[in-house]
C-alpha cells in the first residue's frame, strides 16, 4: 500500500506482533509474507515518527529484509547490512519491535547494528562499504573451522563506489568464498549516485533482461520489467553485455523487483544451493510506500520526530555558515574548486553546486579519492576546498599525509560535525580529528567559537598557501552577528575573551577550544561569583600552531592551566598545551577538560556533553574541584 501520513497512534500488525525471532517468521506461509511486509512498513513508518532517525531507507528495504530473514537461519548464518541507515526492520524482526521507538536516545536502542546489543547484529557499521570484507571475513573463518554457514552482505549501490567495496569482492573471488552479496540498487546513497558505476548499473537494467534462478538452482535468462531507473536517466557508460560483476568473478543473478517479496524468497531459496561468491542485483525505492519519500528520497532520507514542538530559529547551522562562505569566496576567486564525497546537501553546498556546477565535484563514497583528487588539482596551481565530515576524514588518513600534507600542497579542509553528534553515536563521532591531524608536519588546525569565526577561519585557511583545516560542529551556531566582510585571522593567534576578578594576582587560566569557548566563560562567570581568584577565558583559535607566546605570558601569574576541547583528551588540543609547557619547562598544575578514553553511546547531543563533564555546570564543577584540590595541597 502507499501510505501519505505517518502514523501518531502505533498500528495494528496482528502478524508482526507474533514475531519476537526469525524462527517464528519462518513458520509463516509464502501467502502471508506480503500482509507481513505491509504490517512491518506501517510499524517503521509510526516508530520512526515517534524517534526520528533514518527513514526513507528502511522503508525501501521493507520486503527484502522479510525474505532474508525468512530464507535464511539467522543469526545462524551470517546477515550484515552496509552502513546500517536500512536497519530498522531487521530490529523489529529480531526481537527489539517494541524497543524501536527508543532508536537513537539515550540507553535506546543504537542507530545502527551494534554487537553488543543483539547476536543478530553480526557486525558493527555505521560507515560505509565494509560489509563485503566483514562477510568474506566470516565466510573464510568459518570455512577455516569446518563449520560453514551461509553468509550474506547487503550493500547500496552508492556504498559499492567505494574502493574497499571492489577490493572485497577481489579477494571473495581469489578465495571462492561462499558467500551472497545483494546489491540494493536505488541509485541513491544520501544524495543521488554518481559516476561510471551509476551508469554502468543503468546500463544493466536497459538490457530488458535478467539472469534468473530456477528452484533447482539453475541460471536462465529471463525479460524483466522495464523500470525507469529512479525516475533518472544515466546514459549507459559501458555496452550493457559487459557485466563488471561477472568480470571480476562474481556469479551475478538479476536484476530483479526488489519490492517482490514473493520473487526473493524465491531467489534467495534457490541461491542458497549454489556454492562460490554470488551477487544478486536487486532493485529498489528508498522511501517506498509513503508517497512523499518517494517524491522527495534526499529530503526524506532522515526525519526528526513528529512529536516534537521545534521553534523556528534565525541562527544558521555551521554548515550554512560554510555554504554561504564558500559561495563568497568562489565569486571573487576563479580558483576554488570544491570537492565533496557524497554529502552535498549534508555540508551545505547545494547553493553552490547550482552557482558553480562546473566548480563542483562530487565524487561519491570515496573518502581516500577526494583527498588525492584535491591534491592533484593544487598541484595544477588551483585552490581546493574539501568538505568532509570529521569522521569520515578518517577514512582518507593516509591520503591525507601522503599526498597533501607530505607535498605541502595547497587544499583547504573544512571539517563538519566534529566532537560530538547526539543521536548517531559513536560511529559518526568526530572525537580524534585534532590527535590524528596536528602530528602531521605541514597542517595547521582551526577551531572557531562561533558561527562569525568560522567564516573568517575559513577564509584565513583558503589563503594559507598550504593544507589548513577548519575543525566546526554540527548544528547551529551561538547567535552572533556574521561579519560579511571576510578578515584573515593571523594563524597561531590566540586571544583573551573575558576575564573576572581581576583585583587579584593570580589567575586561573582556561584554555578553550571551538564549541567550548562560549560555555567556557559562562563557567569561569559563575565560579568568579563564588570564589576569591582571578580567572581569565582565552579563545585558543589555533590547536596548530599553539600561540605559544601567549600560553608563556600567562604562565607568569597562573596558578591553574585548565583545557577544554570537545575533543577526546588523549592526544587532543590540551595534550599540546602540555607538551607546549613541558619544552618551555613551565611547570604549573593544568586540567584537561574533553571526552573519555571510551566510545560514548547515543544519546542528546546537550546529554552527552553533561555526561562527559563539558557543559557549563561540569566544566565549573571540575574546576571548582580542581582549584579545591590546589589549595588544600598548599595547605599541608
Amino acid at each position: 500500500m502507499l501510505y501519505t501520513e505517518i502514523p501518531t497512534l502505533r498500528p495494528v500488525t496482528p502478524l508482526l506482533d507474533d514475531i519476537d525471532h526469525p524462527e517464528q517468521l519462518r513458520l509463516l506461509e509464502r501467502s502471508q509474507l506480503e500482509q507481513l511486509a505491509d504490517e512491518l512498513r506501517q510499524f517503521i513508518l509510526y516508530a520512526a515518527g515517534q524517534s526520528g532517525g533514518h527513514f526513507a531507507a528502511n522503508l525501501g528495504v521493507i520486503e527484502l529484509t522479510v525474505a532474508l530473514h525468512y530464507c535464511f537461519e539467522t543469526p545462524k548464518d551470517r546477515l550484515i547490512w552496509d552502513v546500517g541507515h536500512q536497519a530498522y526492520p531487521h530490529k523489529a524482526l529480531t526481537g527489539r519491535r517494541e524497543q524501536l521507538t527508543t532508536i537513537r536516545a539515550k540507553n535506546g536502542l543504537a542507530a545502527f547494528p551494534a554487537r553488543e546489543e543483539s547476536v543478530f547484529d553480526t557486525f558493527g557499521v555505521g560507515h560505509s562499504s565494509t560489509a563485503i570484507s566483514a562477510g568474506l571475513g566470516m565466510s573464510l573463518a568459518r570455512r577455516y573451522k569446518k563449520d560453514p554457514c551461509d553468509v550474506v552482505a547487503v550493500i547500496g549501490d552508492g556504498a559499492m563506489t567505494a574502493g574497499m567495496a571492489f577490493e572485497a569482492m577481489n579477494d571473495a573471488v581469489a578465495h571462492q568464498a561462499d558467500m551472497i552479496v545483494v546489491l540494493n540498487d536505488n541509485d541513491m546513497s544520501i544524495s543521488e549516485s554518481t559516476g561510471g558505476f551509476a551508469k554502468h548499473l543503468a546500463a544493466l537494467w536497459e538490457t530488458g533482461q535478467s539472469i534468473g534462478i530456477s528452484e533447482t538452482g539453475e541460471a536462465f535468462s529471463q525479460p524483466h520489467p522495464k523500470w525507469t531507473y529512479n525516475s533518472r536517466s544515466h546514459q549507459a557508460a559501458t555496452d550493457a553485455a559487459d557485466n563488471l560483476f561477472k568480470a571480476i568473478g562474481f556469479e551475478y543473478f538479476g536484476p530483479f523487483d526488489g519490492h517482490d517479496v514473493n520473487q526473493l524468497v524465491q531467489v534467495f531459496s534457490a541461491l542458497k544451493k549454489r556454492t562460490g561468491p554470488r551477487l544478486v542485483h536487486i532493485y529498489t525505492v528508498k522511501g517506498k510506500g509513503f508517497a512523499p519519500a518517494e517524491a522527495d528520497q534526499i529530503k526524506y532520507h532522515a526525519i526528526s520526530k513528529i512529536t516534537a514542538t521545534t521553534s523556528k530559529t534565525l541562527i544558521p547551522k555551521y554548515s550554512d555558515v560554510f555554504g554561504q562562505w564558500l559561495c563568497d569566496e568562489a565569486a571573487q576567486d576563479t580558483r576554488l574548486l570544491a570537492i565533496t564525497p557524497a554529502m552535498c546537501e549534508g555540508s551545505g553546498m547545494v547553493e553552490f553546486a547550482q552557482k558553480f556546477p562546473e566548480r563542483f565535484f562530487d565524487v561519491a563514497i570515496a573518502e581516500q579519492h577526494a583527498v588525492t583528487l584535491a591534491a592533484g588539482m593544487a598541484c595544477e596551481g588551483l585552490k581546493p576546498v574539501v568538505a568532509i565530515y570529521s569522521t569520515f576524514l578518517q577514512r582518507g588518513y593516509d591520503q591525507l599525509i601522503h599526498d597533501v600534507a607530505l607535498q605541502n600542497l595547497d587544499v583547504t579542509f573544512a571539517i563538519d560535525r566534529a566532537g560530538l553528534v547526539g543521536e548517531d553515536g559513536p560511529t559518526h563521532a568526530g572525537a580524534y580529528d585534532y590527535a590524528y591531524i596536528r602530528t602531521i608536519p605541514n597542517m595547521i588546525i582551526m577551531a572557531p567559537k562561533d558561527e562569525n569565526e568560522c567564516r573568517q577561519m575559513l577564509h584565513s585557511a583558503y589563503l594559507y598557501p598550504g593544507p589548513a583545516v577548519v575543525r566546526y560542529p554540527r548544528g547551529i551556531g551561538v547567535g552572533v552577528e556574521i561579519q560579511q566582510q571576510l578578515t584573515e585571522i593571523e594563524i597561531g593567534k590566540a586571544e583573551i575573551v573575558s576575564a573576572f576578578n581581576e583585583q587579584y594576582d593570580e589567575y586561573i587560566s582556561v584554555l578553550a577550544f571551538g564549541s567550548r569557548v562560549t560555555v567556557a566563560e559562562n563557567a569561569a562567570k559563575s565560579f568568579a561569583q563564588k570564589h576569591d581568584i582571578a580567572i581569565r577565558v582565552i579563545n585558543m583559535r589555533y590547536v596548530k600552531p599553539l600561540d605559544e607566546s601567549l600560553i608563556s605570558m600567562l604562565a607568569e601569574n597562573t596558578a591553574l592551566f585548565v583545557t577544554v576541547e570537545e575533543h577526546a583528551v588523549m592526544g587532543g588540543a590540551g595534550s599540546a598545551v602540555n607538551e607546549y609547557l613541558a619544552k618551555a619547562q613551565i611547570v604549573k598544575p593544568v586540567l584537561n577538560l574533553g571526552l573519555a578514553d571510551e566510545f560514548m553511546l547515543q544519546a542528546s547531543h546537550e546529554q552527552m556533553l553533561q555526561q562527559a563533564g563539558l557543559d557549563e555546570v561540569g566544566i565549573e564543577e571540575s574546576i571548582q574541584n580542581a582549584w579545591q584540590k590546589l589549595l588544600n595541597s598548599i595547605v599541608l
